[in-house]
């Protein structure tokens, strides 16, 4: 299945107080593999932001006075997640805030929208129980370079989280073999060990293999 990790930036913290996103990003992983297919928008809120918001991601309303309102953009961000498995660090507050946009503008909701939504904030909870859990302490722990995050930021934040889903899901991954003989396979015959026949290595083959295991003690 196609999976999408979805990050937002907003104006503050609550949507039940009129606060409104001011930057969504979604990124493409195939096969566990992050693509270079993304959606990436900043959106204009048509609203002031709350200055402890605006310390965090760094945006502020000038910046925003020329961008697209969520109406305008609405369909295509849609269109790329459709169908998809979300992944989002702390679901309820993104999903809350996508959801109030949707509303207003008579759209459906994120549920309706996507296949399923997963988060990693409640599996990192399951596997670092009593453990500091936001995203900066999950790079941390899984080794994931996030030395460019001076500011929260929902494409970079997006990115680095799916690399933090790679680490925490690791051993995950099906490896699929089929041991069972195709019809077409050709069959092994019963070999009798008394008609093997034994090939000794030459003088040169046995230098050559001296010299390659020596080689070795003297790189080591």
């Amino acid at each position: 299945m196609r999976q999408i990790f979805l990050d937002t930036e907003t104006t503050g913290l609550d949507p039940n107080q009129g606060h409104r996103i001011i930057e969504i990003a979604a990124v493409e992983m195939n096969n566990r593999q992050l693509t270079k297919n993304h959606y990436h928008t900043y959106v204009n809120p048509e609203r002031n932001i709350d200055q402890a918001a605006q310390d965090v991601h760094g945006i502020t309303s000038d910046f925003l006075q020329d961008k697209p309102l969520f109406k305008d953009i609405a369909l295509e961000f849609i269109s790329f997640i459709k169908g998809s498995e979300i992944i989002i660090h702390n679901a309820p507050f993104d999903v809350g805030f996508l959801n109030m946009e949707l509303r207003k503008i008579n759209l459906d909701i994120v549920e309706n929208i996507s296949a399923s939504i997963f988060d990693t904030l409640k599996l990192a909870k399951e596997i670092r129980p009593g453990q500091r859990n936001n995203l900066d302490a999950l790079c941390k722990a899984y080794d994931v370079d996030n030395t460019s995050r001076a500011f929260h930021g929902a494409l970079l934040d997006a990115q680095l989280l799916g690399d933090v889903y790679i680490g925490m899901t690791r051993g995950q991954e099906v490896l699929s073999i089929d041991f069972v003989q195709n019809s077409k396979s050709p069959k092994l015959k019963n070999i009798n060990q008394d008609n093997l026949i034994i090939i000794d290595p030459n003088s040169d083959e046995l230098k050559a293999h001296d010299d390659f295991f020596s080689n070795l003690k003297k790189k080591g």
